[in-house]
């Protein structure tokens, strides 16, 4: 017979003590987490409001501050110095206008974003002019790495605004603002150097440079602006009431215009520098994968998102059209380079269309390659030489000199010397090997210390004279 058996009251205090525990440990979890990234509590929204419209003046002190940090700025772009760069960020007040543009969307406040875009006009357009007059006057004008890397933004700077705009109005709107992260950001997004780059790109008369320079500056902008506008948006910022509600809803209508005109063409050009991104990247990897034939070496390609040109330059044995064939194939089939044209120049190409495909750039670039590559085995190889000519001197030296006539002749000259012997000592001081001659003597007991000194001083006079040697040493036996 069957039967069931029921469950004793022991087992079901045990059974909801354990769902109680979990339930418990669930919710404390749960609380932990969320009072882990809740920033509403400790956000000070008036105060940010107003901290934000302090820092949207320009006038007195900040106009000074502009115009000094700029010409600091400038002088470490010219000579191509980070530190100095980094400092001249540190005092830009750049920032204010931008947050202001981005919270004054955000909550409605037609008068703060008008205040704010005259401000960062006046500012962006002294910027230039004190950047221009600096590069007019310097003597200094050749371009340096710091300068060509603020000519044309990249997916990089896309992201550093974003999260550097997202680090600023975050620590902005806490109580009791964290200033070091606004330095940080400061740093980080490099409102600056473009505008600087600007004024060098007018100096000299190099419009590419000015407008890629603009480029990048508006895309920072743009992005902390829209990083401020989000905040604001999320943390609930109260917006400006007015009294007149079709005024409200006209100011509301802007707002939204505003929000849009920045919104779609930032996401636009945030796709369309990650495609590029992409592209490069895919072009590294099929170059570096995929173009290798044995024999043959890749001493430089170059690519153009634009064009979808893809170009190749090889040394060393020839590549078969077959095998180029092949990476055309699979060129074809690599996602993201489906539509890119491969061009493959040879070393060995007699045509002349080699040389008149490598631009003097890619020829100065493969040379530097290649001497930065060989330039410890050439200096270990002139060592070597100058070792082995040493040695080859030496021995040439004593074939002409015969240790039996030189010890006969030195007895001849110091008929105190009892014993007379030759060795070679070979050093290395980590710097280079060198092999001394090292002769020993004896002398007569009755030779005092100090007279066998220099009899030693002048032996090894003698002995440089006959060996033919610069450097030689004479020591005593009983040492």
């Amino acid at each position: 017979m069957n039967s069931t058996q029921e469950p004793t009251e022991n087992e079901t205090n045990d059974e909801s003590l354990f769902e109680q525990v979990k339930q418990n440990t669930w919710e404390s979890l749960r609380e932990f987490i969320v009072g882990l990234f809740n920033i509403h509590n400790d956000t000070d929204r008036d105060s940010t409001i107003d901290a934000v419209k302090k820092d949207i003046s320009f006038r007195g002190h900040n106009a000074w501050i502009l115009i000094f940090s700029i010409f600091v700025a400038s002088i470490g772009l010219n000579v191509s110095s980070t530190a100095v760069v980094i400092g001249a960020m540190l005092i830009s007040p750049l920032m204010g206008p931008i947050v202001g543009v981005g919270l004054g969307v955000a909550i409605n406040d037609v008068e703060m974003l008008r205040r704010s875009m005259i401000n960062l006009g006046v500012m962006m357009f002294l910027s230039v002019l004190t950047a221009y007059l600096y590069f007019e006057i310097s003597p200094l004008t050749q371009e340096t790495p710091e300068l060509l890397a603020r000519t044309y933004p990249t997916i990089l700077d896309v992201l550093v605004a974003i999260f550097g705009g997202l680090a600023l109005i975050v620590a902005k709107t806490k109580k009791g603002t964290i200033a070091s992260v606004i330095f940080g950001v400061a740093i980080a997004t490099a409102l600056m150097p473009p505008l600087c780059t600007v004024g060098y790109g007018l100096a000299i008369g190099n419009i590419s440079y000015a407008g890629g320079a603009l480029y990048l500056f508006s895309i920072n902008a743009t992005f902390i602006a829209l990083s401020t506008f989000i905040v604001a948006k999320v943390l609930r910022f109260p917006l400006v009431r007015y009294a007149n509600s079709k005024r409200r809803r006209v100011i509301a209508q802007i707002a939204s215009i505003i929000a849009l005109i920045v919104v779609i063409p930032s996401v636009i050009l945030f796709i369309n520098l990650l495609d590029q991104q992409v592209f490069e990247t895919k072009t590294k990897e099929f170059v570096s994968e995929i173009v290798r034939y044995e024999g043959a070496e890749v001493v430089k390609f170059t690519q153009d998102y634009k064009s979808k040109d893809i170009e190749v330059y090889l040394i060393g044995n020839p590549v078969p059209q077959s095998k180029i064939n092949e990476w055309l194939l699979t060129l074809k089939e690599t996602d993201k380079l489906e539509d890119s044209n491969l061009r493959i120049y040879q070393g060995t190409d007699r045509s002349g269309e080699l040389a008149a495909q490598i631009s003097g750039d890619v020829k100065a670039d493969i040379l530097e390659e290649l001497y930065v590559k060989n330039e410890t085995a050439i200096r270990d190889k002139d060592e070597r030489i100058r070792f082995l000519e040493d040695e080859v001197a030496r021995l040439k030296v004593r074939e002409k000199v015969s240790f039996e006539a030189l010890s006969n002749e030195a007895k001849m000259i110091y008929p105190e010397l009892k014993e007379f012997s030759f060795a070679e000592k070979v050093s290395n001081n980590f710097e280079k090997i060198d092999t001394l001659a090292v002769f020993t003597v004896n002398w007569s007991e009755d030779v005092s210390r100090r007279i066998r000194s220099e009899k030693n001083e002048n032996l090894a006079k003698w002995l440089k004279y006959k060996m033919k040697v610069d450097t030689l040493s004479v020591v005593n036996a009983e040492n």
